[in-house]
């Protein structure tokens, strides 16, 4: 990335608090080592409170007088200079280039670890977050399988073993053949690549490396960078970048959070045979989303090995003569650990398809003169947790707030895979229905297969999935979607004004005290 990793995740935001500046916003807060100069900087630029992981945001800044176009008598090198070619960035700027703008993209040199002088084409995303995730995901999942085959016949004379050094290599050599895949797609679109971090001089230049280029409109989608609590023996702790390029498998490691992330993590070391510990400040996991979904996966992880904590803060990390540490917290302190991960992000609802679609919208708005809103309803998201969790739509605890009489429908079943390996695997699937209208307002499953099956039903909720589309829909047999598709009776009815109830013959006389 241009300047640093992890981006921020609030909605468009748009002010006018300067007098020459009006200034889009997608991110949280710039890093410290991209400087901007004092007309940019605060108090003129309002800041959102919400973080991110695994995608690049953006904002553009343009001049308020000359109604964003810049003058019209002058030269500019560029028509877009976006700084950062991770997701949002990139397709910004290729759609940009597509509608006809001169642009230029100025991004660090590539590397796994990203830090103020290297980042990469492609990313947070791409490069220290969902794709290498996602393979460190795969990895850990064949220990299971291998679990699951016993009960279908299958032996194995001498235990599997896993190698470390092979998963890291291959997986390295995935992301170099990506961010040069990204150097292409930006090439093939006419977009001119500057490898450098890039500074604002004003609003119509930037700085890469000593050289100035000027650009009628400044994009930048340079993230932001995950926060370590500071705490006594912080220096010690490791952070997703590391965590994903480690040089050899942690033997017992302490992941501090509860969000997304942490648990993804989780699933990956508890599945590669790493003794893993989960430290939560909460009582629950995954603050934000439903909390029948929460209690399942929490207990399906403790199930498969890992150890929560819950209600615990860190306090404290200290360093054994022997090169363990032990984490201090509210409640103790656990030792003999070989590695303490931290990761302190708010969960958000975003992710890198939206910001695909901004970066979209923002070049519309800007080059077709197509003032394009991006649309916020009905984003389906995903955990990659181990089991997995897939989502779209509300919560319970949203859609009685903002709906009152909601419908539940439930079921939590065994999967047909584990009736003969005998593992404890089960999979929780939940319908939010408006009563009034009948329409869905939240599907929500964990289990195997979770994200791919919610991908298919989210086009479905996007467009007005009611509960009689469902009852009406013909199920695949046997399969664990299915069971989407032939819930009949609510689980439980809430009704925040439930109807008042006629009264009989019996309470007349009761009351008028016959």
């Amino acid at each position: 990335m241009a300047s640093c990793s992890l981006s921020t995740t609030p909605k468009l935001t748009t002010i006018s608090s300067y007098p020459t500046l009006q200034t889009l916003l997608f991110s949280k807060k710039l890093p410290s080592f991209l400087s901007l100069p004092q007309t940019l900087t605060s108090p003129h630029l309002l800041r959102s409170s919400c973080h991110a992981a695994f995608r690049r945001r953006a904002f553009c800044t343009r001049a308020q007088s000359d109604n964003g176009s810049g003058d019209p008598s002058r030269h500019y090198d560029f028509d877009l200079f976006t700084i950062g070619a991770g997701s949002g960035g990139v397709r910004a700027s290729r759609s940009a280039a597509n509608f006809g703008a001169k642009v230029a993209v100025c991004e660090l040199p590539f590397a796994t670890i990203s830090s103020e002088t290297v980042g990469g084409v492609g990313g947070t995303c791409v490069l220290r977050g969902c794709v290498p995730k996602k393979l460190m995901v795969y990895a850990s999942k064949y220990t299971h399988e291998f679990e699951d085959s016993i009960g279908y016949g299958w032996k194995y004379e001498t235990e599997p073993k896993h190698d470390w050094s092979t998963l890291m290599a291959n997986k390295n050599a995935e992301l170099q053949r990506l961010t040069g895949i990204y150097k292409n797609v930006l090439k093939n679109a006419n977009v001119s690549l500057l490898e450098g971090r890039g500074k604002i001089v004003d609003p119509h230049t930037v700085d890469v490396d000593g050289k100035l280029y000027s650009a009628r409109h400044i994009l930048i989608s340079v993230g932001g960078r995950p926060f370590i609590p500071d705490i006594p023996g912080s220096e010690y702790a490791i952070d997703s970048d590391a965590a994903l390029d480690l040089p050899e498998r942690p033997g017992k490691i302490a992941i501090v959070g509860g969000g997304y992330i942490a648990l993804e993590f989780a699933g990956i070391f508890n599945g590669l045979k790493s003794d893993v510990h989960v430290f939560i400040r909460q009582k629950q996991i995954l603050r934000g989303f439903d909390d029948e979904i929460r209690g399942f996966l929490a207990e399906q992880m403790s199930l498969r090995g890992i150890e929560f904590h819950t209600e615990e803060s860190p306090q404290a990390i200290l360093k054994s003569s022997d090169g363990s540490f032990s984490l201090k917290t509210n409640k103790g302190t656990v030792e003999g650990f070989s590695h303490v991960r931290i990761w302190d992000w708010r969960r958000q609802s975003k992710s890198t398809p939206v910001a695909l679609m901004e970066g979209g919208a923002l070049a519309k708005t800007l080059f077709l003169s197509e003032p394009t809103k991006p649309d916020y309803r009905s984003i389906p998201s995903a955990v990659f947790s181990q089991p997995p969790i897939g989502q779209v739509g509300l919560s319970e605890e949203q859609a009685t707030e903002q709906y009152g009489d909601v419908d539940i429908y439930m079921s939590n079943f065994k999967p047909t895979k584990a009736t003969l390996s005998g593992l404890p695997d089960r999979v929780f699937m939940k319908l939010i229905v408006c009563a009034q209208t009948n329409k869905i307002l939240g599907l929500h499953m964990c289990g195997d297969d979770s994200p791919e099956i919610v991908q298919g039903f989210a086009v479905a909720v996007k467009g007005g999935l009611t509960k009689a589309d469902l009852d009406a829909t013909i199920g695949i047999h046997p399969t664990a979607a299915e069971e989407l598709v032939t819930m009949r009776t609510p689980t439980r009815k809430i009704r925040k004004n439930p109807p008042p109830q006629e009264k009989t013959d019996t309470d007349v006389k009761a009351a008028a005290g016959v």
